[in-house]
């Protein structure tokens, strides 16, 4: 209705956007981690690399677009509703706490992973697969782990509990 007679609050639109792009990106990581890593097991490790890369191939864009759709809706926020001195006090900790797993999703999706994490997958596939698949899926599960404590901290407190 407030649509219509052009009264849009583009900050409610931000934090949607923001809602969304968190929920397809670490929903994406959830069944990369508690499903399709540990089906792998058991498997060729040229089998399980191919299938890693084929997720990857599919998936890596998508988490990506979501990552910058994060960043680009948290910022619009920070400035629309005049947040940025939360950084300076100690009762919205939680808010460093989105930013620094943002920015270490954001080196891994952008700079590890692409330059880096393959050729550490492949490398140690090759020579130790079952090492390599165990350490990959541990990867996963500490950044899962890491995702879902920030939401729910992320949540909580911008609903006042700290």
């Amino acid at each position: 209705m407030l649509a219509g007679l052009g009264l849009v609050d583009w900050g409610v639109v931000a934090r949607a956007i923001h809602v969304l792009a968190v929920v397809i990106w670490i929903g994406g990581v959830w069944l990369v981690t508690m499903v399709l890593l540990p089906g792998m097991r058991g498997k060729r490790s040229v089998d399980w690399i191919q299938e890693l890369e084929a997720i990857e191939r599919r998936f890596a864009p998508q988490a990506r677009t979501a990552v910058l759709l994060v960043l680009l809706s948290g910022l619009y926020m920070l400035h629309h509703y005049d947040l940025w001195d939360r950084f300076t006090q100690s009762q919205y900790w939680w808010m460093d706490l989105m930013v620094g797993v943002w920015a270490l999703f954001a080196a891994l999706l952008f700079i590890i992973e692409p330059f880096v994490f393959r050729h550490v997958v492949h490398g140690g596939a090759a020579r130790t697969p079952e090492v390599t698949l165990t350490f990959v899926l541990w990867l996963h599960r500490v950044m899962l782990m890491l995702s879902l404590l920030v939401i729910f901290v992320a949540v909580a407190g911008s609903h006042g509990l700290f």
